[in-house]
């Protein structure tokens, strides 16, 4: 019986062709992507980036996602943390402003040029 063809190690190993992100890069990205997995959170980023001017005022988005107030805060403070979204407060009112370039950041560093 033949023996099996030999496998070229050149081939086999050959380098993925980039720069791999760091450890910290990989980390800080995951945590984006965290704050991005719960299907509440990308409601309310759809809602705050399809809103005027990719603002909208928290008293507006309890209804749309059908929670309460203070459970809306909680993830608007997560995206927030996260980057995507900034926060103003205007009287008793907090609103919310999608931050210019962040969903673009997250798509750029999952990007594969080759």
């Amino acid at each position: 019986m033949a023996s099996p063809p030999l496998l070229d190690p050149v081939a086999c190993c050959a380098s993925a062709g980039g720069a791999a992100m760091s450890v910290t890069e990989a980390e800080e990205l995951a945590g984006r992507l965290k704050a991005l997995s719960d299907p509440t959170r990308l409601r309310l980023l759809s809602i705050v980036a399809g809103a005027a001017e990719q603002e909208a005022c928290v008293c507006d988005l309890t209804e749309p996602v059908g929670l309460s107030q203070p459970t809306v805060s909680h993830h608007l403070k997560v995206l927030t943390e996260a980057g995507f979204l900034t926060r103003s407060k205007r009287g008793t009112w907090a609103y919310y402003r999608l931050v210019p370039g962040a969903l673009e950041a997250v798509a750029g560093a999952l990007r594969i040029d080759g």
